[in-house]
């Protein structure tokens, strides 16, 4: 089967990410930067470099908020300059992390990237599309409380949910919700190439004033005879029952397939193209990890390096629960995906939110998808 990708829209996440930016694009300028850092010591370039130029920074990917685009009643556009370092080789369908100091707090969260690597020159800028959720802190203020020239912090564009180059003679996107946002990169990126070959688009929303780019996407359908879309509006209509797809699209097992949305589509997706003997054709993009349920009363993690503790339930995870606590854990994807996060767990035990497997003592565990099962300690 295609490689799945598993994406969550992340924890809390207050850590300052640990990377040299633009160290290999440019050595140069990085050997440059290293030289000078021994002069101005115990002052660091970036010190004197941020008072003229904020975006001008070797040890952080940073980016200028240059624009604000309501797109729904509870979603919108961010359009952002990213500073020294950024590198615009992406891949359309990925996402980036993107840490806004909110509160006294660097708060972390990871967003399709809705723009096409494929700039037009002089437009070097990126975008992703935030819909506000009831329970999500950063999303709400990134929607509403975000102004333009504000400075946020960016982990560089990662992830395999891709549109390849060339693409595929025939295309499915099956789409729900914000699972819309990896999809317009990819859509974008279609155009820029050269234009839109064969591609059915299914897109389901409560009401026809949710769908997210609902003009973009009515002007590709004039513009472009090979793009279509099809809109179902799940409030009146109901959701796609996917063991009725053929009459949706009559043609979905000779094409290949992009899905994103909610877990139930995608698990039904999975159920549906692995009954039909063509599960290499369907490529998923989760927004959230799937977890058993949790067990047990959870305990008091101990941060050996850091000399720090705390006491957590056995649903929040150990990276989480680090970050409270003001340990700059490591992270990457924060997904259980790139291993950045993993650490060795000294004493006690842990238990993997994804599967229920435990972990004993002397294990290397991922901090993103693990909690604690009663009383442990970390080496970090």
């Amino acid at each position: 089967m295609a490689k799945n990708t598993i994406k969550t829209t992340a924890r809390v996440a207050d850590t300052i990410r640990p990377t040299i930016a633009g160290a290999r694009e440019k050595p140069g300028w990085h050997l440059l930067r290293t030289v000078a850092a021994r002069i101005t010591t115990p002052l660091l370039p970036d010190d004197y470099l941020k008072l003229a130029n904020p975006l001008w920074s070797a040890r952080e990917l940073r980016g200028r908020v240059v624009d604000v685009r309501r797109e729904t009643v509870d979603s919108a556009t961010l359009v952002i300059k990213p500073g020294w370092g950024f590198s615009f080789d992406y891949e359309p369908g990925q996402y980036i992390g993107i840490g806004l100091l909110v509160d006294g707090r660097w708060r972390w969260r990871s967003y399709s990237l809705t723009s096409s690597p494929i700039t037009s020159k002089g437009s070097r800028t990126i975008t992703i599309t935030v819909k506000a959720m009831p329970e999500g802190f950063l999303s709400t203020h990134l929607v509403g409380g975000v102004e333009p020239g504000t400075i946020v912090r960016l982990a560089a564009p990662q992830g395999n949910f891709v549109m390849p180059d060339p693409a595929p003679a025939s295309v499915l996107f099956l789409t729900a919700g914000s699972g819309i946002t990896p999809v317009m990169s990819m859509l974008r990126t279609l155009v820029r190439r050269g234009g839109i070959g064969d591609v059915l688009h299914v897109h389901s929303a409560p009401t026809e004033t949710d769908v997210l780019f609902a003009e973009e996407l009515s002007q590709l359908t004039q513009r472009h005879d090979g793009y279509r879309l099809q809109l179902r509006f799940t409030r009146a209509e109901g959701r796609l029952d996917l063991a009725r797809l053929h009459e949706v699209v009559p043609d979905w097992r000779s094409r290949h397939t992009w899905a994103c949305g909610p877990e139930a589509m995608l698990a039904d997706a999975e159920r549906t193209w692995t009954a039909a003997g063509i599960a290499e054709q369907l490529h998923l993009e989760r927004f959230a990890t799937s977890r058993v349920a949790a067990h047990g009363a959870g305990g008091t993690v101990e941060f050996a390096r850091s000399g720090k503790s705390v006491s957590v339930d056995a649903a929040t995870a150990l990276m989480d629960a680090g970050e409270d606590a003001g340990v700059q854990m490591p992270f990457g994807c924060r997904m259980g995906i790139c291993q950045s996060c993993v650490v060795g767990l000294l004493e006690g035990h842990v238990r993997d939110l994804r599967t229920g497997a435990e972990y004993e003592p002397g294990s290397r565990v991922q901090t993103c998808v693990t909690a604690a099962s009663g009383d442990c300690v970390l080496d970090v």
